[in-house]
């Protein structure tokens, strides 16, 4: 190949690099509308998928959103029916904000028999008000709940009112749980765990929503790492 040959090959490829550069340049700042390189299909070719616009906010996976929301709306449907029907429901629930993802739970009767029970007869507390939360890919995970009030001593509770249940964790957890269960469950847990309203809490700490969730966090990277392990009922 001759000198001016070379000249020209070398030419060429010094302008095809360049003109690689500018595409690289306008795709990745504003560009312009018409421009090659705002093309949908010179995006897909160089394995950029082009955006949606959802203003930077992630979207769940429509098929989670639906199965949620049509086995919620089942479960609260049946539920609220059952109210409708007993005098004296063992429970009731309501939407939060109608919410169809955050529920209050009332818990109006436990075990006549427990102390619980007489602590609440005593106190003239009507129920024990629960808070849930359903995440995006429930039924496949289970619902966060904690104690709103009032507060509770023992019976498996904790801080800020969050719960030790091992089917409210993602190891203890099954799709065929029903908000039914877990409430009723939860029931049981309170008497088997010698629960007692508490007359004058013995913990500072703020009772709220944030420090349930640390409380739970925590409870369940200690089961993860050594096992499910009930505690001992003087540990609540």
């Amino acid at each position: 190949m001759s000198s001016r040959s070379k000249e020209k090959v070398t030419t060429v490829i010094r302008k095809l690099f360049k003109g690689s550069d500018k595409t690289d340049t306008s795709s990745d700042g504003a560009g312009g509308s018409g421009g090659p390189s705002g093309s949908p299909g010179r995006r897909l070719r160089r394995g950029v998928s082009p955006a949606s616009n959802t203003g930077g906010v992630p979207v769940p996976k429509p098929i989670d959103t639906t199965i949620r929301a049509r086995r919620l709306m089942k479960e609260y449907t049946e539920i609220k029916k059952i109210q409708s029907l007993r005098p004296d429901p063992v429970f009731t629930v309501e939407l939060v904000n109608d919410n169809l993802y955050e529920w209050h739970a009332r818990l109006h009767i436990v075990d006549p028999d427990s102390p619980l029970a007489e602590d609440m007869a005593e106190l003239n507390i009507p129920h024990i008000l629960l808070h849930l939360i359903f995440p995006e890919n429930f039924p496949f995970a289970p619902p966060f709940m904690r104690v709103v009030e009032p507060r509770i001593e023992k019976g498996f509770v904790m801080e800020g009112g969050a719960i030790c249940m091992e089917l409210l964790t993602p190891r203890g957890w099954a799709s065929a749980y029903t908000v039914e269960a877990v409430l009723m469950q939860f029931a049981a847990s309170l008497v088997k765990g010698q629960g007692r309203i508490a007359r004058k809490p013995k913990s500072t700490k703020e009772f709220s929503r944030r420090s349930a969730e640390e409380a739970f966090r925590s409870l369940v990277k200690t089961h993860e790492k050594y096992g499910w392990v009930t505690p001992a009922l003087s540990d609540g």
